[in-house]
């Protein structure tokens, strides 16, 4: 429990950083729990509103590794949620929820549009698979589960092995291992877009 906790900014320089920030929390059954609470956490201490967004209303199944976990209420029905609703994205991980999602049109709708209009892109582990698909990753330079590193280089991104990267703004991370890393980058990346 107390790893988890360490990844949160405890001193409370962060705490109204996201202050009036919607970010959309993209998920569908078996994604990887820690991939969204650790993130969605570190979001809601720097004051950012968070939004469980997933292809079916109702709730949505978290996972450890290839078990189910907890399930959370889904909060916005991806048919219905609008891109220019939110100031950003994040993009949890496990593999049965990133091979789903890549293959959603509105999932890959949604994150073009986030991408069109220059908003930041948060992504961890298996969930890059989804920019991929989208066709967004050419020319850009992200970090994932390394099992992706061929899918991101022959879609025309640059693949490399550390625990967080950041590219324009996208920021990536490869695992559960690397969230304090990830969220970190993530609330300075977020809080740096008006």
């Amino acid at each position: 429990m107390k790893q988890e906790h360490s990844a949160i900014p405890q001193d409370g320089a962060h705490g109204s950083a996201l202050a009036g920030k919607r970010v959309a929390l993209l998920v569908t059954d078996m994604f990887e729990q820690v991939e969204l609470t650790g993130p969605r956490q570190a979001l809601q201490q720097a004051g950012a509103t968070t939004v469980i967004v997933s292809p079916n209303p109702g709730q949505v199944q978290g996972a450890h590794h290839d078990s189910k976990a907890d399930r959370f209420d889904v909060q916005a029905v991806l048919s219905e949620a609008r891109p220019e609703e939110f100031d950003a994205v994040m993009l949890p991980g496990g593999v049965m929820n990133a091979d789903t999602l890549r293959t959603s049109a509105e999932a890959q709708r949604f994150v073009r549009q986030i991408q069109e209009d220059g908003k930041p892109v948060a992504v961890i582990c298996h969930g890059a698979w989804l920019l991929v698909s989208a066709g967004m990753v050419e020319g850009r330079t992200l970090t994932s589960w390394p099992s992706l590193a061929d899918d991101i280089r022959n879609a025309g991104g640059k693949w490399v092995d550390r625990e967080v990267v950041r590219d324009g703004n996208w920021v990536s991370s490869r695992k559960p291992d690397d969230i304090p890393a990830f969220n970190r980058e993530m609330v300075a990346l977020f809080g740096a877009h008006a």
